[in-house]
């Protein structure tokens, strides 16, 4: 199936100058264009931009990226490097995964300080209960 920019931007929720951008940037190898000059786009091509704005998530460079797709287009004898690329960002991820929870347990106890204090009306009431919890968390 193929699809105009205006599509794949309602698909992708991406704006078109995003779209035309990483045409641009060489991240849309195999896209086609009309005689007009229109881009084509083809249900492979937004699976690619399904990994561009994975890879994008997960902190990947413009640079990296385009050396993915580079590598991509050279086939079966760059699997290794590319599986390689693949597991580095899954530890990015799970980096990023760990320090988010860090933080939402962090704000959850805060959310608890406050509310436990609105209760009470003061925070005076609930902060040496809260502050000897952290404090034996660190020891």
């Amino acid at each position: 199936m193929s699809y105009t920019i205006k599509e794949v931007s309602e698909i992708t929720n991406l704006p078109i100058p995003t779209l035309r951008y990483y045409d641009k940037e060489g991240l849309l190898p195999g896209l086609q264009r009309k005689e007009s000059g229109y881009r084509v786009f083809t249900d492979d091509d937004l699976e690619t931009i399904r990994i561009i704005e994975c890879f994008k998530q997960s902190g990947l460079t413009i640079k990296e990226m385009k050396h993915f797709m580079f590598l991509a287009e050279q086939g079966d004898s760059t699997l290794q490097e590319r599986r390689k690329i693949y597991q580095n960002q899954v530890n990015r991820i799970e980096e990023k995964m760990t320090m988010l929870q860090e933080a939402l347990s962090l704000v959850k106890a805060k959310l608890g300080y406050y509310e436990e204090a609105i209760e009470a009306g003061s925070e005076s009431a609930v902060e040496k209960k809260y502050r000897k919890k952290y404090a034996s968390k660190r020891e």
